[in-house]
């Protein structure tokens, strides 16, 4: 898969990383907090039970999304790699680590996504707990779910402060989307403290993701990078790790 991405031309790998970003962001926002949020009533899971038996379909389609959403992450973090690595092969590789640490996570969210639908329709198999122990299982599953999202949170945002770093020492992409992004990382890392960053959500942390992610995907997907000065950036980063 490496070896594939690194022979792609650099504008190549822009649209592509700027395109799984894109997508990456719709399905994880559609599945986790747009389907979740329509079904989940805070601390009523009887209520909650009742609207994902009588939603499966739905609630199916935002599995389904959440898991594409590791598909894309994946996809982006070894495009992000190759795209940044003429700047700076270690800081490029620690931060496609960062990022694979946060799909990791992601995929233990839609493990646990999978998890309340399992149990409510399981019939006779746990005819041992009562209905009100299901459902409350379930609404466990779902609180863990949302635990592990606030850690996905925090690592995506150390991702987009360091690509953030990636694009200020860049040549070959306006500086000015490297503050966003690093910006917007600092947002979403204040979800180490889940109590602040819920209160500073709306509308500051949503403000600088929006500020930071939109304009970085749009500028990849549209314009790409600046060919010519990716190499010579890409030679010049060679030409320094030969000399002595």
């Amino acid at each position: 898969m490496t070896g594939r991405i690194a022979e792609m031309s650099p504008r190549s790998l822009a649209r592509m990383a700027g395109s799984f970003q894109l997508l990456e962001a719709i399905a994880t926002a559609c599945g986790q907090v747009i389907v979740l949020g329509r079904l989940v009533v805070s601390g009523n899971p009887a209520a909650t039970a009742a609207n994902i038996v009588g939603h499966q379909h739905l609630y199916w389609l935002g599995f389904a999304l959440s898991l594409l959403g590791v598909v894309f992450h994946i996809a982006y973090a070894f495009l992000f790699y190759e795209l940044f690595k003429p700047v700076s092969r270690r800081l490029s590789f620690f931060a496609m680590l960062v990022l694979l640490m946060a799909t990791a996570v992601q995929a233990l969210m839609a493990a646990l996504y999978l998890g309340p639908s399992l149990l409510l329709d399981a019939g006779n198999s746990l005819s041992a707990f009562s209905p009100g122990q299901l459902q409350a299982l379930a609404y466990a599953f779902l609180r863990l779910n949302g635990f592990a999202f606030t850690v996905h949170l925090f690592l995506f945002g150390l991702w987009c402060l360091l690509v953030g770093i990636l694009i200020c020492r860049s040549t070959f992409l306006p500086r000015v989307l490297g503050v966003l992004l690093a910006i917007a990382g600092l947002g979403w890392m204040i979800y180490l403290v889940p109590p602040l960053a819920a209160r500073l959500f709306m509308p500051y942390i949503a403000a600088a993701s929006a500020l930071g992610e939109i304009p970085l995907e749009l500028w990849l997907i549209v314009m790409a990078v600046n060919a010519a000065r990716w190499k010579d950036q890409g030679l010049a980063s060679r030409l320094g790790q030969i000399e002595p």
